[in-house]
C-alpha cells in the first residue's frame, strides 16, 4: 500500500490542528474571511485504524473538546454572551480613529547628522522611503511631498532647531493641497502635536499614530482589535493630560464632578485604568485558551514552525509555496498580516508540520505596540523552529535583520530557538547569480519556487534534531497489535504489505519516548534504521 492515502489523511489531520491553532483568537467571534485552512472545514479525512478522531470545529470557532468543555451548555452560552457584550463595549468607537476620507500628505523626515541617534546602517533617503511606503499602505492616502530636514536632536520638543523649523514651516505653508504632515519620528507628545498643528494649519501624525492606524485598518479578529485598543491607552493618557491642561487654563483650575469628590482628571484616569484592566483580562482569557490548544497540539506531536521577518519580506508567499494552500493571498504591503495564522504542509519524508504566519516587524516600531502584541508573539516561544525570512533585495536588509533579531531577543525566547533558527534570503530571482555571504543561509525565491526543496530538507533536519524524532522502518505482524499501536503513538508514512507471510514494512516518524515504549512492548519486532 503506497503512501498516498495515508499521507493525505495525515495532512488533513494536521490541517484540522492548524485550524485549531488559529481558533485561539476566535472565542469572541468567527475567524476572519481569510481562513486558517479551508481544507480543515471542507475535507473529512478517513480515520486510520487505532487513530483517535480529532476534535471537530463548530459554533463559530469554539473548540469544546480542546477547552475541556463538559459543563452545562447553557451556563457556558450565558458566560460567552456576557463576554461578547463586554468586548463590544471595549471595542467601541475610539477617539483616536483617524477621520475617514482622503489624506494628501507631506512626509517630513528629521535627518540626524551625528551622534548616538544616527544609525550607521541606513540613510535619510532610505528612512523617508519607508515612511512613504507606510503612507502608501493606507487607502486614499497620497504622498504629495517628501522633505528631509537636518536636526541635531530629534527628541527635543519641536524636533528641529529654530532656523530649520522656520524653513520647514514656510515649505509646508507653500503646499496648499496638503491636508496632513507625517513626521517620521517614533512619537511626539500631544502638546507638541497641537502646537505643530497650530503652526502648520494641518493634521500632524507621528510614526506611532500611522502604524496604529494601519493596524486598525488591517485588524480582522477580536484579538487583534483588543491588542490595538491596548496600544491606544498610552495615547489616550497623553491626550487627557493635554486636555486637562487646557481646561485649567480656561477655567482657572480643576473642578470636582457633581460632588463625586473626583476631579475630571481623576475620573478619566480611573476610567482608563479600568478599560486597560478589562482589555488585559480579555487577552488573558485568549492566552489561557491558547495554552489549552498547545497542550492538544503536543499530544498530536505536529511540529510547529514559526515564519518570521521584517514586514513585507515575503513570509506569506513562502508559506503558500511550502504548503500549496490556495486560500492564502499574499499582499504587497506593510503589515498585511496582524493575526497569527497556521497552515499545514509536508516535509520531504512526508512528515506533516504546521507553518505559522506571524506579524512583521518594523524599525523603530514603538515599544508599546510591540508590548500590546506580546500575546500574539507569545506563540513563537512554543514553536519547534523559527524560519527568519529576509528580503535580500532591500537596500536596508542588514538593518532589517538586526531589527528582527533585536525583537526576538526581547521576547525572551528559549536559547535553542534562537540557535537553531533557519535564515532564508528571499527574492533572489531579482538578483543575478546571488550567493549568500552569511554561513548556513539559504537562497530562495518563494514566488518562483527556487530553492524550496533545499529549504524543506534543512527544516526537516532541524525538526528531527530539536524534537528527537526518528525516521525508521519496522516489520510488523498484521495479526498483532503493532500497526494499530504505531498509528496511535507515531506518524505512519508508508505501509508496504507482504501478503505471502502476513507482515508489513511500516515507515514511521516516531519520538524518542514512543520509540522506547515500542521496543519494550514489542521486543521481537524487527527494526530497520534508515
Amino acid at each position: 500500500m503506497g503512501p498516498g492515502r495515508f499521507s493525505q489523511s495525515l495532512l488533513l489531520r494536521c490541517r484540522r490542528v492548524a485550524a485549531a491553532f488559529g481558533a485561539a483568537g476566535c472565542r469572541y467571534g468567527p475567524w476572519p474571511a481569510r481562513p486558517v485552512s479551508a481544507a480543515a472545514r471542507l475535507w473529512a479525512p478517513q480515520r486510520p485504524p487505532g487513530r483517535r478522531e480529532p476534535p471537530r470545529a463548530g459554533g463559530g470557532g469554539r473548540w469544546k473538546e480542546m477547552a475541556g468543555a463538559g459543563g452545562d451548555d447553557e451556563e457556558e452560552d450565558e458566560e460567552e454572551e456576557e463576554d461578547e457584550a463586554e468586548l463590544e463595549e471595549l471595542l467601541g468607537p475610539s477617539p483616536l480613529v483617524v477621520e475617514p476620507g482622503a489624506q494628501r500628505v507631506a512626509v517630513v523626515h528629521p535627518a540626524v547628522k551625528w551622534g548616538p541617534k544616527k544609525s550607521p546602517l541606513t540613510t535619510a533617503e532610505l528612512q523617508i522611503a519607508e515612511a512613504v511606503a507606510l503612507v502608501d499602505t493606507l487607502q486614499n492616502w497620497t504622498v504629495l511631498e517628501k522633505i528631509i530636514i537636518p536636526t541635531k536632536n530629534p527628541d527635543k520638543k519641536f524636533i528641529f532647531g529654530k532656523g530649520n523649523f522656520q524653513v520647514l514651516t514656510e515649505k509646508i505653508k507653500k503646499l496648499p493641497h496638503v491636508t496632513a504632515v507625517f513626521l517620521n519620528v517614533e512619537r511626539i507628545s500631544s502638546l507638541t502635536k497641537k502646537e505643530l498643528e497650530d503652526a502648520w494649519g494641518v493634521k500632524v501624525f507621528d510614526r506611532y499614530t500611522v502604524v496604529l492606524h494601519i493596524f486598525r485598518c488591517n485588524a480582522r479578529t477580536k484579538e487583534a482589535k483588543l491588542q490595538i485598543a491596548l496600544a491606544e491607552i498610552p495615547l489616550l493618557r497623553s491626550n487627557l493630560k493635554n486636555e486637562v491642561s487646557q481646561l485649567d487654563q480656561q477655567r482657572g483650575g480643576s473642578r470636582y464632578i457633581m460632588g463625586s469628590g473626583e476631579t475630571f482628571m481623576e475620573t478619566q484616569t480611573r476610567m482608563l485604568k479600568e478599560k486597560e484592566l478589562k482589555i488585559r483580562n480579555a487577552l488573558e482569557k485568549l492566552r489561557r485558551k491558547r495554552s489549552l490548544l498547545r497542550t492538544q497540539r503536543r499530544k498530536r506531536e505536529f511540529p510547529i514552525i514559526s515564519v518570521m521577518g521584517y514586514t513585507n519580506c515575503g513570509k506569506t508567499t513562502l508559506i503558500k509555496a511550502l504548503t500549496g494552500e490556495a486560500g492564502l493571498q499574499p499582499r504587497d504591503q506593510l503589515f498585511a498580516t496582524l493575526d497569527i495564522t497556521a497552515h499545514a504542509g509536508y516535509l520531504p519524508s512526508h512528515m506533516a508540520v504546521i507553518y505559522v504566519d506571524t506579524i512583521g516587524f518594523l524599525t523603530d516600531l514603538p515599544h508599546n505596540l510591540v508590548e500590546s502584541f506580546s500575546a500574539t508573539l507569545e506563540e513563537v516561544a512554543y514553536s519547534d523552529l523559527i524560519v527568519h525570512v529576509r528580503d535580500i533585495t532591500h537596500p536596508e536588509t542588514i538593518l532589517q535583520k538586526a531589527t528582527v533579531l533585536s525583537v526576538l531577543k526581547n521576547l525572551n525566547l528559549p536559547s535553542h530557538l534562537l540557535d537553531s533558527m533557519v535564515e532564508v534570503h528571499n527574492k533572489v530571482d531579482l538578483i543575478e547569480r546571488y550567493k549568500p555571504t552569511e554561513e548556513n543561509a539559504l537562497a530562495i525565491s518563494a514566488l518562483h519556487g527556487h530553492g524550496l526543496e533545499e529549504l524543506k530538507e534543512e527544516i526537516e533536519k532541524k525538526i528531527l534534531t530539536v524534537t528527537g524524532k526518528k525516521i525508521l522502518t519496522v516489520n510488523v505482524n498484521l495479526q498483532g497489535p503493532q500497526l494499530s499501536w504505531l498509528y496511535k503513538e507515531a506518524t505512519v508514512q508508508e505501509v508496504e504489505v507482504m501478503p505471502e507471510d502476513g507482515t508489513a514494512r511500516v515507515k514511521v516518524i516516531i519520538g524518542s519516548s514512543a520509540f522506547g515504549r515500542y521496543r519494550h512492548l514489542f521486543p521481537n519486532s524487527k527494526i530497520l534504521m534508515p
